[in-house]
């Protein structure tokens, strides 16, 4: 008997960035914020690309072995410096640096975001699926107004989402007694 989706599926979970977050803009606006501030000159949409450019490699390091589990907060402090150095920004004291890597915890969701998963919410279980840390996908929830039920991070299986690890891991600790469900994760 073919399973009735409608009446079987209990929750739905949703990649974060990008997908219900705007981190572009809002990090850009960030940058822009910070370089108005400090006196420099900089072009926060291409800042903010080459941030997260950044992000693949490191996630890449961590699923080979060559780097240990590692929180997404820290996978772009990391990043952060040499993308300072690219753009030769020099003025940041690390107390800055620490704020400018906060701006992930504080992304805007894409207008229509809240109001989807609000919808979604009246139906079913709604909860993020990302590779972030709990506390920065919390904190962005709060900044952002997100309503989910559940935040399922990278922490929880500890590892970040692949095919084999994460992914599957974090689906069989929210199903709770649920079927089994069919999930893919994009490359």
């Amino acid at each position: 008997m073919p399973m009735n989706w409608q009446n079987e599926l209990k929750a739905v979970t949703f990649d974060v960035f990008g997908t219900v977050v705007d981190w572009r803009s809002s990090i850009a606006r960030e940058v822009n914020s910070l370089a108005e501030a400090k006196g420099f000159s900089v072009d926060g949409t291409e800042f903010a690309s080459a941030w997260r450019a950044l992000y693949p490699p490191a996630m890449s390091r961590v699923r080979s072995g060559e780097l240990s589990f590692t929180r997404l907060d820290v996978l772009h402090r990391m990043n952060l410096d040499p993308v300072l150095e690219q753009f030769g920004i020099e003025e940041l004291s690390e107390a800055e640096k620490q704020d400018l890597n906060r701006a992930w915890h504080r992304l805007s969701p894409w207008p229509d975001a809240v109001r989807g998963l609000t919808r979604i919410k009246n139906r079913f279980i709604v909860g993020s699926l990302s590779n972030g840390n709990v506390a920065l996908i919390v904190n962005m929830a709060k900044h952002a107004g997100l309503p989910w039920d559940v935040v399922l991070g990278a922490e929880i299986p500890g590892a970040l989402q692949t095919a084999t690890r994460g992914l599957p891991q974090i689906s069989r600790s929210a199903r709770s007694g649920t079927p089994p469900v069919h999930a893919r994760c994009r490359p």
